[in-house]
């Protein structure tokens, strides 16, 4: 049975996770493919790697990520073959997105582009602005979702966070919990 040691909810813990799974991604900068974590027991991790207990303190950080192998192909034909085993109590993915500004959002739903034109025609956007996207999830079905907007000379980076940035990427990773 996975245990979450501290006085807080694993619901509350995980938009901390999020965060910091967005800061280990931005270490390595930008221009990464999709990385995804299983997020796991501290408590359970130190039972079975006891030689990670300096390294790690369930009370502060009552869930650790643990980094996967890379996702191969489209993501989601990835994520739809992957099933966690009951000892993984939730998992993170960290993306590079493009966001567009609310009309060519508009424009894109009410255009009849196919995949790869409304890709041409966010990538091509003047107004885009990259993105990191996480999304983390637990088996209770708790989201949390953290967006760092790339920033330019003209823009300051910002940060996004909200439960609903990414309803279908939840919930393809919600889908990879279930039994």
């Amino acid at each position: 049975m996975t245990r979450v040691s501290s006085s807080e909810t694993p619901a509350v813990i995980l938009p901390t996770v999020a965060r910091e799974v967005e800061e280990f991604v931005a270490a390595g900068g930008w221009e990464q493919p999709p990385q995804l974590f299983a997020l796991v027991a501290t408590s359970d991790l130190l039972d079975q790697q006891p030689e990670l207990r300096s390294q790690l303190d369930p009370e502060s950080s009552p869930l650790t990520p643990i980094a996967q192998d890379a996702l191969e192909g489209d993501l989601g034909d990835a994520l739809a073959g992957i099933e966690w085993p009951p000892t993984v109590t939730g998992c993170a993915l960290a993306q590079e997105i493009v966001v567009l500004p609310p009309e060519a959002e508009t424009e894109l739903s009410h255009g009849e582009l196919d995949d790869e034109a409304a890709r041409r025609f966010a990538a091509e956007h003047p107004s885009r602005r990259e993105a990191r996207l996480v999304a983390a999830v637990l088996r209770d079905g708790s989201v949390s979702c953290v967006l760092r907007l790339r920033g330019t000379v003209e823009v300051p980076e910002e940060f996004v966070e909200h439960p609903e940035l990414a309803p279908n990427l939840t919930d393809a990773l919600l889908a990879t919990l279930r039994p």
